[in-house]
């Protein structure tokens, strides 16, 4: 049996397909639904696992039913995360997937019965396992079983050894059992998702016993199971928006990617283009705006993709759909919505004095992704900015703050956003308005750096060519074995005779070594680990003479050593790679000469507590 037999779209759980949290006839009228107002504009709100995990109720009390009545409001949310990271649900997804590889020692043998189940809130009618046949066991079947006919027992029978998963998959539902019960009080409610989760969790069980039995999980069926995780977290979100009384639906978007009439995606595996994701974010915004005037919950996992979504994307799918969805809607603006209150000019766990950055550029807050701060992945990114969507970081424990917005022209005034949170001031502040620094003093944060930000666990590999007469092809040979290797360069110092790289320390000690053998048939190599790659980033240092002599005096009179210097053509980031213990004393060494205004007439070194 070949990995295409086993087709995610034809095992879809109770969520499949257009679903939604319909109201059943017990539910109250009165629910707070998104405003009618014809003129009010979309606004896409994006929840991270660990918010879902830890602020679900709070988020729909204090951040949700805060903005329903100016906008039209879309979630999208992550993957639950656990009670500790082991326990996270993406986690746990990944470790049955690996489980469902390993043979078991006894394969259960019994037939199983199907049960037409209306779900009232969570969607359409579907089949799943009766409780009956999870609990019984019946005589072998001569016929060739159904793949739900081989879901194991939740209970072991005699002579028989329940699949490795069957634990992993016990472990997500009691999480989300657990999270349902703490978090919602009304009792039908909780019930029916109660039930939900029971036969979501049915339907995973199943989904890994078929991919055991045939010995096989395609990239699509990978795909498929990680998903399982958005939507169990978005149905947990769904009920706990209905029981603050916020009129919520549910959407899985498995099936949302467009496909031509022969079953295909149109697109080559490995060629997903802009028009691929143009017709993502028109397909995902029509799906939503049917939704209206109830709040839609949206899975980040939007279905099978040419090529694998996980191999496409990465797990950063669903701030890619968040994106996508405010592209389709023509939202007002994307939330992201963290645990910090922002952008800081540092990180403010090592930088005491980093203060939060109001408004940034994208090509600012891209640099800071690559270079150690998670900001926002530069595609997704990309996506709304090109459409001149700005995109707000906010804080689920502070929701009145101003957050930062990445603005597609933040030398223009951005008061049109679309945060009007009750507690804020209206519309998206100035940087003169939530800089915490006096007017006057406003101007001249212009001609400062935006921040400084640190990449640790970086290794450099020199390498100094071993001919007298060097050929053309030394760096061609070296990029070539470094692609071959899938190593990804943070940065790179070179000459005729000499090249000095910074990576990421990633890479297994064995494939470490089978790198440097490959780079030794070019040159005598060197390696240096535990460094780390210290950038200074802001968009007005093109203009600004003499910064970086400023940053690289600093460093010296800190006594820290700098091992290779790098300024991209960008001329928005001025990198150097350090020593990783120096990391912390450099970034407040540089935040304190560079980015901190001083007094007029202030002159001196930076604070001797440093060295």
């Amino acid at each position: 049996m070949s990995e295409t037999d086993l087709d995610p779209g034809s095992l879809s759980p109770s969520s499949s397909g257009s679903s939604s949290f319909t109201s059943p006839p017990s539910t109250p009228p009165n629910l707070h639904q998104n405003t009618i107002d014809p003129s009010a504009r979309w606004l896409v709100q994006k929840f991270g696992g660990t918010s879902v995990g830890k602020f679900a109720v709070q988020i729909a009390k204090n951040i949700v039913s805060s903005y329903v009545d100016q906008h039209k409001v879309a979630i999208v949310c992550s993957a639950r995360s656990g009670s500790t990271k082991a326990l996270g649900t993406t986690n746990l997804l990944l470790r049955a997937a690996s489980e469902a590889r390993q043979r078991p020692l006894k394969t259960p043998s019994r037939s199983g019965t199907m049960t037409p189940v209306t779900n009232g809130m969570f969607g359409r009618p579907s089949e799943v396992p009766s409780p009956r046949a999870r609990s019984s066991s019946s005589p072998r079947s001569s016929s060739p079983p159904s793949l739900f006919s081989l879901t194991p027992l939740t209970t072991p029978q005699a002579g028989q050894t329940l699949p490795e998963f069957n634990t992993t998959v016990d472990l997500i539902r009691s999480e989300h059992l657990n999270a349902a019960k703490t978090s919602i009080e009304n009792p039908e409610i909780l019930q029916e998702l109660e039930a939900e989760i029971d036969r979501d969790c049915d339907w995973l069980r199943g989904f890994l016993f078929a991919a055991q039995v045939i010995d096989e999980i395609s990239p699509r069926s990978r795909d498929s199971i990680i998903g399982f995780g958005e939507r169990l977290g978005c149905k947990l979100m769904t009920a706990i928006l209905r029981d603050q009384g916020i009129d919520a639906e549910y959407v899985s978007l498995e099936d949302v990617v467009p496909v031509t009439d022969d079953g295909d995606s149109g697109h080559l595996e490995g060629s997903l283009d802009q028009s691929f994701y143009d017709s993502v974010a028109l397909a995902v915004g029509e799906r939503i705006k049917q939704c209206a005037p109830r709040v839609p919950v949206v899975t980040g996992f939007f279905g099978p993709v040419p090529g694998s979504l996980l191999r496409q994307v990465g797990r950063g799918y669903t701030d890619l759909l968040s994106a996508l969805l405010a592209v389709g809607l023509e939202a007002s603006e994307l939330q992201i919505w963290k645990e910090v209150d922002g952008i800081f000019t540092a990180d403010p766990r090592k930088v005491p004095t980093a203060r939060l950055i109001p408004i940034i550029s994208p090509d600012e807050a891209a640099e800071l992704t690559y270079y150690g701060s998670e900001v926002v992945h530069p595609f997704t990114m990309e996506q709304v900015i090109r459409r001149k969507i700005p995109i707000r970081i906010k804080n689920v424990e502070n929701p009145w703050g101003g957050g930062t917005v990445i603005h597609p022209d933040p030398d223009e005034d951005a008061s049109e956003g679309a945060d009007l949170h009750p507690s804020s001031a209206a519309g998206l502040r100035t940087l003169q308005d939530i800089s915490f620094i006096s007017p006057e003093d406003a101007h001249k944060t212009k001609r400062l750096p935006t921040a400084v930000t640190i990449k640790e666990r970086i290794v450099v590999l020199n390498v100094n060519s071993n001919r007298k007469s060097v050929s053309h092809g030394f760096l061609a040979r070296i990029f070539g074995t470094l692609d071959r290797f899938g190593v990804v360069v943070d940065l790179i110092s070179t000459s005729e005779v000499h090249v000095s790289m910074a990576i990421e320390d990633n890479l297994a000690k064995k494939i470490m070594d089978r790198l440097v053998a490959e780079l030794q048939k070019s040159g005598t190599v060197s390696i240096h680990p535990e460094m780390a790659i210290l950038s200074l980033v802001g968009k007005q240092m093109r203009n600004l003479v003499g910064i970086s002599g400023r940053m690289f005096q600093t460093l010296a009179q800190g006594n820290v050593n700098i091992e290779m210097i790098s300024q991209g053509a960008s001329e928005i980031n001025i990198s150097c790679v350090i020593q990783g213990r120096d990391a912390v004393k450099a970034l407040n060494l540089i935040h304190q000469s560079c980015l901190q205004i001083k007094p007029e007439g202030a002159r001196g070194r930076v604070g001797p507590w440093l060295f």
